[in-house]
């Protein structure tokens, strides 16, 4: 019996190995049976979401900057533009100053000289402030005309257009009056009247 038991056991080590070797050769097989396989469905959404991811966030950080306007594209409002009250009030102001203007060109055209000084200088003072009023305002209706083909809006009661009128008006009989000034008088004032001038 001893004897027996022996034989069994060098029997069992040597199939021992074997044992170890068949199933070390059978586990990759039985472990690709046991995984199930993979899903077409998964397969498929992963793919989608590949694909649904937006490109806009690969592109250079220079495609996606927002740029300014051109500076042709910048409108800047002018007179035609403002609201009813500073239209009116321009409107005054241009017809008011046009008013002085004209009547400073009758004063040269009879006496020789613009008018006089006044108070404190005041009337001179209203006469230029008056003279470039008029001015400003026919440049500026000239520049409207060349670029949109029509002058100033008329504006509230028409005071605007009045204004705009009067002040080509001034201008024009400016020019003639200094013609007649250079020859009845062969000089033209002074725009500040000086000491010792011929209209001081």
């Amino acid at each position: 019996a001893p004897r027996r038991a022996k034989t069994t056991a060098v029997a069992m080590q040597q199939r021992f190995p074997l044992v170890l070797a068949l199933l070390g050769a059978s586990a990759p097989t039985a472990l690709c049976f046991s995984l199930p396989p993979p899903s077409g469905l998964h397969l498929r959404s992963s793919h989608q979401a590949l694909h649904s991811s937006p490109r806009t966030s690969l592109l250079p950080l220079s495609h996606t900057k927002t740029r300014p306007p051109p500076l042709s594209s910048l409108k800047m409002g002018g007179i035609e533009d403002m609201g009813d009250g500073a239209q009116q009030a321009i409107g005054i102001g241009g017809v008011l100053a046009g008013l002085v203007m004209l009547f400073s060109e009758y004063t040269l055209k009879t006496t020789g000289c613009g008018l006089p000084a006044g108070p404190g200088g005041a009337y001179g003072a209203i006469e230029g402030i008056s003279y470039l009023y008029v001015v400003g305002l026919v440049a500026y209706s000239l520049y409207v005309k060349v670029t949109t083909g029509k002058g100033l809006p008329s504006g509230p009661s028409g005071l605007l257009g009045a204004a705009e009128g009067v002040g080509y008006l001034a201008c024009l009989a400016g020019v003639v009056v200094l013609g007649f000034q250079l020859v009845d008088y062969g000089y033209v004032p002074n725009a500040v009247p000086v000491e010792g001038g011929k209209c001081s």
